[in-house]
């Protein structure tokens, strides 16, 4: 049966663990809160009232796009799409393309570096096709002005790390939803893993500093996990009302 990403792709591999999903959705959370357009995540209401929520809406739909079969894939694609046009319906105007671009974008990166972090480096072969994958979902959608290699993705994500952030009060409001969803200890945890895993342009205007004081805990975790015991630590750490969710992100 025809798949939208080979059984064998590292892009499995990297969303086939509940730890790397949650590095991934870590470092979107703060890009997400710096964004331009993030007044279209607010126009719903939907992310401040659950940020938590909504991260396992869209959880749920990048992998039924990792892991089903093609025509499933395609359909899950369709799906978001008609979602975000309903949305710019109701608003009565348009996401605009770079907007689009940068959730992609989003992905693309922190599933590199997540993955690196918890995991080992990537070979250039291997980011390249963790590009290609998220590439698919674009053209799908239909955007306009993708990059077409891992190359030159490499060189606009850049340019849209230093043209579409900026700290707003969308910032300061998201931030504090964050806090309240996840309780002060597990947002300090958030924001540690947002100092390991953004870029120094996302850190700088976030202003949540540049050294982790996290990594010996890292190291130790990664440690567990070699040990294949690291479910107890993450039991103990995940919110009880997702725990359920979280777990069964590990295929």
């Amino acid at each position: 049966m025809a798949t939208f990403v080979k059984e064998d792709s590292i892009v499995r591999s990297i969303w086939g663990k509940a730890d790397t999903v949650l590095f991934i959705f870590a470092g979107s959370a703060a890009e997400f809160a710096l964004n331009k357009a993030v007044d279209w995540l607010y126009f719903t209401g939907k992310l401040p009232a659950d940020p938590l929520g909504r991260l396992f809406s869209t959880v749920a739909y990048a992998r039924q796009i990792i892991y089903s079969d093609y025509d499933n894939a395609i359909k899950a694609i369709d799906k978001i799409t008609a979602i975000h046009h309903g949305v710019e319906q109701a608003r009565g105007a348009q996401i605009p393309d770079w907007a689009y671009r940068d959730v992609l974008f989003m992905l693309i990166d922190y599933s590199i570096r997540s993955f690196e972090l918890l995991e080992r480096t990537l070979t250039i072969q291997e980011k390249a096709e963790i590009f290609d994958v998220f590439y698919r979902v674009g053209k799908q959608m239909q955007l306009k002005g993708l990059p077409v290699s891992y190359l030159e993705w490499e060189i606009m994500r850049g340019q849209h790390l230093d043209s579409d952030l900026l700290s707003s009060k969308f910032t300061v409001d998201l931030y504090k939803q964050y806090k309240k969803h996840l309780g002060g200890f597990r947002y300090f945890l958030l924001k540690q893993v947002q100092i390991m895993v953004t870029p120094p342009r996302v850190k700088e205007l976030l202003h949540i500093g540049r050294i982790p004081l996290m990594w010996p805990a890292l190291a130790g975790y990664k440690f567990l996990r070699w040990l294949n015991v690291e479910g107890v630590l993450k039991n103990a750490l995940l919110p009880e009302q997702y725990k359920m969710q979280i777990m069964a992100l590990d295929n």
